[in-house]
């Protein structure tokens, strides 16, 4: 039987290993729009950090709706999933952009990678988003 999260266990769960998430965006026009993302946890704040292009259909999302939904999931049986929804920041402060770029891509590319891909990542034209989940449903052991 599966088990749910507390809030601790999710934010756990999205730092734990680098998932990719699914970020869901609406566009101007209605339309969903979901893209995989590199993310991170800001433990401080509790908020999922990633970054994305000032001229992506999720970054126009987000300056238009500043809300999102994400998903991250564990792919390996007995499986497990987090949802969160709330309303994201957008960060133009090149130094945060390239500091949590290098965070990030520390996480998904190894230390050793860190520096060169959060200097590719963290600059002018990326922005910073920080989603601050209000909704967050995660459950483990989902296939049990």
């Amino acid at each position: 039987m599966s088990q749910p999260m507390t809030r601790a266990q999710m934010f756990a769960f999205i730092q734990e290993a680098p998932r990719t998430g699914h970020l869901a965006t609406v566009r101007a026009n209605g339309r969903p729009h979901v893209a995989p993302i590199w993310i991170a946890v800001d433990p401080d704040r509790e908020e999922i950090v990633f970054t994305t292009g000032s001229d992506t259909v999720k970054g126009r999302s987000l300056i238009q709706r500043q809300w999102a939904a994400l998903c991250v999931d564990d792919q390996a049986p007995p499986f497990a999933f987090v949802i969160a929804e709330g309303p994201v920041t957008v960060v133009t402060d090149l130094a945060e952009i390239r500091r949590w770029a290098t965070i990030i891509a520390g996480r998904y590319m190894g230390e050793a990678l860190a520096e060169t891909y959060g200097a590719r990542n963290g600059v002018e034209g990326e922005w910073l988003c920080r989603l601050a989940p209000v909704r967050m449903v995660g459950e483990r052991r989902v296939a049990d």
